[in-house]
């Protein structure tokens, strides 16, 4: 298989590419699975971070899914009739509409969780939340996605997916944003604790409602942080 290698700044988008057109050409097919990680950052010539942010995007574009313990597959269906949304330089009004989406989906997924979890999703949740070996955008996306698997819904994962893909930078932003406040980062950090807690011990309503209080505190703080930056702006 002929392929160059990857030198452009915007490498994970670049391989995103890459990778479409190998599957518009036939050299991956529907239903099959993606080569791994690593042969794909041999393939490539890019790094780990690389491959897995451009295996993000295109499960959020519905062009391959992720079977957890498995691998990446390609989807089925025609990813040509989502619709293409990329929340890059949000205004207050798509970040409301972003969070009544997002309502709507995760206290629904963190109901579900916490009546399906296995002990192996709640390590990994656990993993996420006292994990510090990874940025905080990294280990904010593997929780919320672990609550998403461990649903064994893979509708509600391809939807999740779909969510971090392309909010992805617009989120990374408000990360960089709220690190100047060590007091937001700990209580985003104990409201994950707390919905964790509730998933724990199967109290699927108290789930529900953590998430709920979790996702309008990130609203509010999204919204500050988008008013300061217009405001900087001026």
């Amino acid at each position: 298989m002929n392929v160059e290698k990857i030198t452009t700044k915007k490498v994970s988008q670049t391989v995103a590419e890459e990778i479409e057109k190998l599957i518009e050409k036939g050299s991956f097919k529907a239903g099959e699975m993606l080569p791994s990680v690593r042969e794909l950052c041999e393939l490539f010539g890019v790094g780990r971070s690389s491959v897995r942010d451009a295996i993000t995007t295109l499960s959020g574009k519905g062009i391959v899914y992720v079977k957890q313990g498995e691998g990446t597959f390609i989807c089925e269906f025609d990813p040509s009739k989502l619709f293409n949304y990329h929340l890059l330089l949000p205004s207050s009004k798509e970040i409301i509409e972003l969070f009544q989406v997002r309502k709507i989906l995760e206290t629904g997924i963190a109901e579900k969780s916490a009546i399906h979890r296995s002990e192996q999703d709640l390590l990994k949740m656990e993993e996420c939340i006292y994990n510090q070996s990874v940025n905080k955008w990294e280990s904010d996306y593997q929780f919320h996605m672990a609550m998403a698997k461990s649903t064994g819904n893979e509708i509600l994962i391809q939807f999740m997916q779909f969510i971090s893909a392309t909010t992805k930078k617009a989120m990374i932003d408000f990360h960089q944003y709220i690190q100047k406040n060590p007091e937001t980062v700990k209580k985003i950090d104990n409201q994950h604790l707390q919905i964790y807690e509730a998933i724990k011990e199967r109290e699927s309503a108290r789930a529900h409602r953590m998430m709920s209080e979790h996702l309008n505190f990130v609203e509010e703080e999204m919204l500050q942080s988008y008013i300061l930056q217009q405001s900087s702006h001026e």
